[in-house]
This record gives C-alpha cells, sequence and structure tokens, in this order.
C-alpha cells in the first residue's frame, strides 16, 4: 500500500487524509451556513434597517434605540459560555416561526407598514435560533431578542392614539397643580392660559419619550436587579405611571415658572428639564426596582 506525505515530510495513509479532508470540511459547514444566512438577512433587510436607525436617529421618542443591539449584542456575549454548554438540539417548530416571520415581512412591504417589517427581522433571528440551536439556548437568548425587539418603534397610528390623550391629561392635571398653588390659569384643551403667556402642551411634551424611554429602562433594570417574573413584570407596569406622573410635574414646573420669568421658562429651563424629567424618572424607577427586589425576590 502506498503512503502519501503531509506538508512537514511525514507520512500518512491514504484513509487517514480523507478523515482529515471531511473532518476540516466538518469545520467550515457551520460558519458557511452562518455566512449564507448572514449575506440573505443583509439583502432583505439592509434597507428595512436603515430606515429604522433613520427614525432612531431623527425622532426624540426612539432615540434609545441606537443603544439597544449593541446593547442586546453585549448581554449575549457575556452568557456565551451558559449558551454553548447547553445541548444542540435542532427544533422543527423554528421553521414555522421562521415562516412567520418572513409572511410578515412580505405583508408590511406590501402594505407599506413599517412595524411588521421591522419586527420580523427580530422574529426571524428568534427562529433561526429555535431551527439550529434548540429551545434551551433560545430561552437563554430571550432576553436580548425582548431588548432588539424594544428597539422597532411602534406604529404610527397606535402611537398617535396615545399622544392626544397624554397631551390632555398633561395639560388638565398640571393646571389642577398650578391652581392648588396659587396661580391663575386655566386651559383650554392642550393650551396652558397664563396671566402673560400662552403654554401649549405639544406632541413632544406629551410624554411618550419619557415612557418609552422608562418601560426599556425597566426593562433593563428588571434583569439586573430582579430574579422573579412577577417583580420585573411590575416594574414595568410600575414605569408607565412614573413616566406620566414626571412629565405632568415637568409641564406644572413650566407654567409655575412661566408666571414669574418667562424667558427663563421657555429658554434654559424648557431645554434642560427633559433630561430633568428622565433622571427623576429612573430614580424613582430604579427605588422601585430595589423594594421589589426586597419585598418579593427574597420571599
Amino acid at each position: 500500500m502506498g503512503l502519501d506525505y503531509d506538508m512537514h515530510g511525514v507520512a500518512v495513509s491514504p484513509g487517514e487524509g480523507v478523515k482529515s479532508a471531511g473532518a476540516k470540511s466538518q469545520n467550515f459547514a457551520p460558519w458557511l451556513k452562518v455566512a449564507v444566512i448572514a449575506v440573505l438577512l443583509w439583502f432583505l433587510f439592509w434597507s428595512v434597517l436603515a430606515d429604522m436607525a433613520h427614525d432612531w436617529w431623527t425622532e426624540p421618542a426612539w432615540s434609545q434605540g441606537m443603544l439597544l443591539p449593541p446593547l442586546a449584542i453585549y448581554i449575549a456575549w457575556l452568557h456565551r459560555r451558559q449558551i454553548f454548554a447547553l445541548p444542540v438540539e435542532p427544533d422543527a417548530r423554528g421553521i414555522l416561526l421562521s415562516a412567520f416571520a418572513c409572511c410578515l415581512f412580505v405583508v408590511g412591504k406590501l402594505a407599506s407598514e413599517f412595524f411588521l417589517s421591522r419586527i420580523s427581522f427580530v422574529i426571524l433571528l428568534a427562529g433561526f435560533a429555535l431551527t439550529f440551536w434548540g429551545r434551551q439556548r433560545l430561552r437563554v437568548l430571550s432576553f436580548p431578542l425582548l431588548l432588539l425587539a424594544t428597539m422597532v418603534p411602534l406604529p404610527v397610528m397606535f402611537y398617535n392614539s396615545l399622544a392626544a390623550p397624554l397631551q390632555l391629561f398633561a395639560s388638565d392635571t398640571a393646571t389642577r397643580i398650578v391652581q392648588a398653588l396659587g396661580v391663575t390659569v386655566f386651559r383650554d384643551g392642550n393650551i396652558i392660559q397664563l396671566a402673560g403667556i400662552s403654554l401649549g402642551v405639544a406632541e413632544a411634551c406629551s410624554g411618550l419619550s419619557s415612557l418609552s424611554a422608562l418601560v426599556v429602562g425597566s426593562i433593563l433594570l428588571g434583569f439586573l436587579t430582579c430574579f422573579k417574573l412577577i417583580s420585573r413584570v411590575g416594574l414595568v407596569l410600575i414605569s408607565v405611571p412614573i413616566a406620566i406622573g414626571v412629565n405632568v410635574l415637568r409641564v406644572a414646573g413650566t407654567a409655575i415658572l412661566a408666571d414669574h420669568n418667562q424667558e427663563l421658562a421657555m429658554g434654559f429651563y424648557h431645554a434642560f428639564s427633559g433630561w430633568l424629567v428622565f433622571v427623576a424618572g429612573f430614580g424613582l424607577l430604579y427605588a422601585c426596582a430595589k423594594g421589589l427586589h426586597a419585598f418579593v425576590d427574597t420571599r
């Protein structure tokens, strides 16, 4: 039987060479699949993701979306040892989930519904994880995928349906607070009438920006500080009244300040109060997270 020689001059049998070549091809096969899937995803979703990134950059209510993809990738990277320690159990149900995501993508494209085409990307990633890795690994990746889902802006119709009631609620409640403090003021719709100035509670002042940011913040805080599902869900629910409440205080503070100094109320304070609202809301949210951890997780 003849012998072959490898690149170092060591004699090997033909059978061993075939086995070595087969092993190398098996090692490269998973990476080839990943590359093919990545290229297909890029061609399908690059325009969708680019438009969504443009919304993050131009819409203050969704500016936190720029931070969510790298944060989700980082959290998945932190759990990489736990993920790869689990057995690979391909699940055919992932094909159905992937097919559902593709249907959403097609419907979103045909109907020009941006939300469907964008959320289909996250659902498709979950379908791939379930198909190739199985349910156990998908469970570990559920939180990074949830973060990716929160990066998708809500449908415009849903957003607008929330903005108007929040505007009226903020203007009405702020007017009551200001009147209780002895300032002469009355409300006409979303317009707060003071003695020397009229304040309009615009869509940007409805509180939706702080609401979306604090909801995402509550998801992160729940993941970092709470351990039980009930406490994490409770923290997300608590973030809604906190966001609305601090925005009402912002509008009321603007009205009170405008009654004394219009230039200051419409200048520095108006620009700074948006950040102040978020910091105050996040501080209250952190205190609630600690309380839920102390009274719910430890029992």
